[in-house]
């Protein structure tokens, strides 16, 4: 059986520690692949060589830099169907779900290609009699990422692209469900003329994880995943002097006026909720109709949507959505399923049982629909990241207003309307990171900034963009003065500038 090895200063590495996780084929539900799961000391020997390559690569200027992920870009481009058909087989998304996947992580990559420019300090000429002021972005060493099964491509691409543009090398510890692609960008890198440690992936569970934490030689962490863990690595992190990025979970909410275009809403809605089997921390599994009429339309609408809906395998380009990437992802979600039903929710659609015929055993969940949820359940409370949409009515907009506001995740919102002032207030008084007007699923462009608030981020700064650089560079301030005097007329006072 083919064993997924870490990949370390520029080559393959076996594991030592005998332990190994399973990669599945979600179509199938076959093993298909094992993974290594490394120990605190493999870890160790994986930051020892990225700090070693990390003194060269930050002595290389920037325009270098850049000239490596432009040739990065266009490898990954080149490879795109390969790359695709690699993610799919071990997540279980459909292929264009994939390379949209991967195109978004490029989207980072191409933000990284402007990294001369973004890295230019601030200059104060005569700030003082004499005296200039000027500032500059220095890489921080060794910078390492977290990342979840549900990108395998995007995530990791938001993480590394910058941080190793900016002068850091990287330890990348990918999820063990879909291990090779992270490997394979890797590799990709390494052809694109970055130097060999600059870029390094180790497998591994929650030991991996806990030696990332505790590791002297690792500056900033950054996560991608549920809300526990990242509290659990954001006070880990923090509390052993790393800069730490933590985002966790999301139940983003849909608020649909009455005024909205229902139909094109109802589109929206339905691949946000269903796309990727709803294993995104952006799709949009609430759905908030404002006034009884505009409920009861939604639901016959969303209804003749669901009917369209096919599921197939990853490789079927009809199909809208695969199976999700596990079984016992699977049966969690299936028992949110059952679990909204013991709350008193209106099952209206029930995906649970879903088989498709001749691959009885994948890993497959149909679309759900509940109605008539109601914000005390658990079943809304928590992140379900399934192919489950909840149908949570309102009687005004501030009732619709307040449930985003008030919920425990503040990653994303969306509202659809054809009313300006209303959008605007809502986008400003909404209590939730990022919000999409007329977009369902408001992931912001590269060149901005990705982070939600409440328990959906841990820590002060965002993924990517010009928080993504600030994050992974610390600011030097230099104050310089060329006095025409002697030695002898130097001060033993702190500058001033009277």
């Amino acid at each position: 059986m083919r064993q997924i090895q870490h990949y370390v200063d520029g080559s393959s590495m076996a594991g030592t520690s005998d332990r190994f996780g399973d990669v599945f084929n979600p179509n199938t539900g076959e093993v298909q692949a094992r993974v290594c799961l490394a120990t605190a000391a493999e870890l160790d020997a994986a930051v020892q060589v990225a700090a070693k390559a990390q003194i060269g690569w930050a002595a290389t200027n920037p325009q270098r830099r850049a000239r490596v992920m432009f040739d990065f870009k266009r490898l990954v481009e080149g490879r795109m169907d390969g790359l695709a058909e690699i993610l799919s087989s071990e997540h279980g998304k459909v292929i264009a779900d994939s390379k949209g996947d991967i195109q978004r992580g490029l989207e980072v990559i191409e933000f990284a290609c402007g990294i001369p420019h973004i890295l230019k300090g601030e200059y104060t000429e005569g700030a003082g009699p004499g005296i200039d002021v000027y500032s500059m972005r220095q890489p921080l060493g060794v910078c390492a990422g977290i990342t979840p099964f549900n990108f395998p491509g995007m995530i990791p691409m938001w993480m590394f692209g910058i941080a190793i543009a900016v002068g850091n090398s990287f330890i990348l510890k990918p999820s063990e469900r879909d291990p090779t692609l992270p490997v394979r960008l890797a590799e990709l890198l390494m052809e694109a003329g970055a130097p060999a440690g600059v870029l390094n992936v180790v497998h591994g569970d929650k030991v991996a994880v806990d030696a990332i934490l505790h590791h002297p030689l690792i500056r900033a962490v950054s996560f991608v995943g549920s809300s526990d863990i990242a509290s659990y690595v954001y006070a880990t992190g923090a509390a052993n002097g790393k800069r730490v990025q933590a985002m966790g979970g999301a139940k983003n909410h849909g608020v649909i006026l009455p005024d909205a275009d229902l139909d094109q809403a109802v589109k929206d809605l339905i691949g946000a909720a269903y796309g990727s089997a709803g294993e995104r921390c952006m799709a949009l599994p609430v759905v908030v109709p404002v006034g009884e009429k505009t409920a009861v339309a939604l639901r016959e609408k969303l209804l003749t949507e669901i009917d369209t809906l096919r599921i197939g395998v990853s490789t079927d380009a009809s199909a809208h959505y695969g199976p999700v990437v596990s079984a016992a992802h699977k049966a969690r979600i299936e028992n949110y399923i059952q679990m909204g039903v013991d709350e008193g929710a209106e099952l209206v659609v029930d995906g649970r049982g879903f088989t498709l015929q001749g691959y009885e055993n994948g890993f497959f969940v149909g679309p759900t629909l509940f109605d008539h949820v109601k914000p005390e359940m658990k079943t809304y409370q928590e992140e379900i990241f399934g192919p489950v949409l909840q149908i949570v009515r309102a009687e005004t907009f501030e009732e619709a207003l307040r449930l985003p506001s008030e919920h425990p995740y503040g990653n994303g919102v969306a509202i659809f309307t054809r009313n300006g002032r209303a959008a605007r207030e809502f986008a400003s008084r909404v209590n939730v990171g990022m919000v999409g007007i007329n977009v369902p699923i408001p992931v912001p462009v590269a060149y901005h900034t990705f982070g939600g608030w409440k328990r959906s981020a841990f820590g002060d700064t965002n993924q990517h963009g010009v928080e993504g650089v600030k994050f992974y560079t610390k600011v030097k301030t230099i104050t310089a003065r060329w006095p025409e005097g002697s030695v002898e007329d130097s001060a033993f006072v702190i500058p001033t500038m009277k």
